[in-house]
């Protein structure tokens, strides 16, 4: 439960600097989004990335076995999820310029990145 509050407040301050960022951002230059598509994208990942990380938790306390279904669980789900995010943002919202393009692209990528290298560190802690 420690790793998971600890692993929780990460996730804050990288919802933080991340937002900050985007506002700094948008407020220098015209990136062609403005900030609530930022914020809704970002905060939508990152929701995402905490519900992984819990499935993950959830599944630390249990057999080796079914510690690999609930790895394997929860990766799957933030796949899956991550796909229907952006077909509703590519094919129904019509987000299709080249600017949120990127946007969408970088965001996915920085989550998934903090997602996976906590999967490691709780791999490192408790071997499956």
């Amino acid at each position: 439960m420690k790793l998971l509050c600890k692993n929780i407040i990460h996730l804050v301050i990288l919802i933080v600097i991340i937002l900050l960022t985007g506002w700094i951002l948008i407020l220098k230059s015209e990136p062609g989004f403005d900030f609530r598509e930022f914020a809704f994208l970002s905060l939508t990942f990152a929701v995402l990335a905490l519900v992984s990380m819990a499935i993950i938790y959830k599944g630390r306390k249990k057999d080796p076995d079914t510690r690999v279904m609930y790895l394997l669980v929860a990766l799957g789900i933030k796949f899956i999820v991550d796909l229907v995010i952006a077909l509703i943002w590519f094919f129904v919202l019509k987000k299709t310029s080249v600017s949120l393009v990127i946007l969408f692209f970088v965001l996915y990528l920085a989550f998934t990145l903090f997602s996976v290298l906590h999967v490691l560190k709780i791999l490192k802690y408790k071997l499956l």
